[in-house]
């Protein structure tokens, strides 16, 4: 089974609320299953023992909203604050992983990054790799923009459909 047949077939999984896909050929077996359609794809073959899911960290608490009274002194006393502080971030596009595995910038340690934050995309475009299972997987951007920000450093564990860009489609 080539490489691009693999990833076809885990593009229709994660696409599908198929439950189980089971491949098997003379030398090489793939079985693709999941517990629910909504839950993440778990990838299997004889050859090599299962990924392990890396934890996600727990978002940190929101701070609690002050006492209207405290709202209305602190507009009287503090100046309003600045609006490029924090960007406008309703219009970006978050793009996210199909898979669990290993994210990567570029195709080796010796070449150039796929994308960098201020570079346009296109539909189709390379944009990183996700190793699973010993298999590179390159990850075509279904999006057109402009990279706004990187979400993931180069050889961290991604999970699927964690952000790995966010993408501004306007840019």
């Amino acid at each position: 089974m080539e490489l691009k047949e693999i990833q076809e077939l885990l593009k229709l999984v994660n696409r599908t609320n198929l439950t189980e896909v089971e491949i098997e050929k003379k030398e090489f077996k793939i079985k693709i299953r999941r517990k629910s359609p909504e839950s993440n794809v778990i990838y299997t073959t004889q050859q090599a023992p299962a990924l392990a899911a890396a934890p996600v960290a727990a978002a940190p608490a929101a701070p609690a909203a002050p006492a209207p009274e405290a709202k209305a002194e602190a507009k009287k006393s503090a100046p309003a604050p600045k609006a490029d502080s924090e960007p406008d971030t309703s219009n970006l596009v978050e793009f996210k992983s199909p898979m669990i595995g290993t994210f990567y910038r570029s195709p080796n340690p010796e070449s150039p990054s796929y994308v960098n934050v201020g570079d346009r995309i296109s539909k189709g475009q390379v944009v990183c790799i996700v190793e699973a299972m010993k298999l590179f997987n390159e990850i075509e951007s279904e999006v057109e923009g402009k990279i706004v920000k990187i979400m993931v450093d180069n050889a961290q564990p991604v999970e699927y459909d964690q952000v790995l860009f966010l993408v501004d489609p306007n840019g």
